[in-house]
């Protein structure tokens, strides 16, 4: 399995780690959902069926009923640990995105190539700590385009903001302080 310093692995020698997250948890409320909701059918299907029928028959529906609860929590387990080893890193030359345990995939989107970035919050993003990250790159499509379940993404709004277009309050030229334009 991937461990949080393997990632480290696929930084250059010249390049500092920033931020380094996976998914907020909320990215799995869709597979609960479904995990309960299938559980609950095939025991509702069970039950009903239960006494109705021969032993025989009732024996083959326990069994099958068993089986398909065992796949659906089979299933609800790999997802689980497909998210839990999903990296999202960025660094001070990129962004990253390690994926995958058979077959691990890193998706690469250089900071140079970076001309726009926006960070969207529905209503429940907003109770539960998430957002979605969108990464435009000169009229490009990349392989990072849009980070859905994004944790703090203010905070990580900013610092990629900060690292793509200069330090906070200073002009990427000169490096003196901006004015402020207006003041809180």
């Amino acid at each position: 399995m991937l461990a949080p310093r393997e990632i480290d692995e696929y930084l250059l020698p010249t390049e500092r780690r920033v931020i380094r997250v996976r998914q907020h948890w909320a990215v799995m409320f869709k597979h609960i959902w479904q995990t309960a909701v299938f559980i609950l059918l095939v025991v509702g299907v069970e039950q009903y069926m239960d006494g109705s029928t021969t032993a025989a028959v009732d024996v083959l529906v326990d069994n099958l009923a068993f089986y398909l609860v065992l796949v659906a929590v089979l299933r609800f387990t790999a997802l689980t640990i497909l998210w839990w080893v999903e990296r999202i890193v960025i660094t001070d030359k990129r962004v990253m995105i390690a994926q995958g345990i058979i077959v691990h995939n890193v998706g690469m989107m250089p900071l140079g190539k970076v001309t726009d970035l926006t960070f969207q919050r529905s209503l429940s993003g907003r109770i539960l700590g998430y957002g979605t990250m969108v990464v435009e790159s000169a009229g490009q499509i990349q392989a990072l385009n849009r980070i859905d379940y994004m944790p703090r993404p203010e905070e990580i709004y900013e610092a990629l903001s900060e690292l793509v277009f200069g330090e906070k309050g200073k002009t990427r030229a000169t490096g003196a302080l901006a004015k402020p334009r207006w003041r809180r």
